[in-house]
């Protein structure tokens, strides 16, 4: 899973609390500040949340259901 955002975002912080309380999975938040397609990608729809297995994404606002439910959506390894 990686979270795509912001150094300082407020939104960002959010979904970062929302992921420590809903899983254990491992997860690696990624700032897009500095890499002008990631910019160009998410820019305007972050935080976002990537299963990288299944290419699933969550934009903000998600909830831990929806959290739950993507990590339900990658594929068995």
């Amino acid at each position: 899973m990686t979270l795509f955002g912001t150094f300082g975002c407020h939104l960002c912080e959010a979904a970062e609390e929302a992921l420590y309380r809903t899983s254990t999975a491992a997860w690696r938040n990624v700032d897009i500040a500095d890499d002008e397609s990631l910019l160009a990608l998410y820019g305007t729809r972050i935080p976002v949340l990537r299963d990288e297995c299944s290419g699933c994404e969550l934009n903000w606002p998600f909830t831990s259901a929806d959290i739950l439910g993507l990590m339900a959506e990658a594929p068995a390894l």
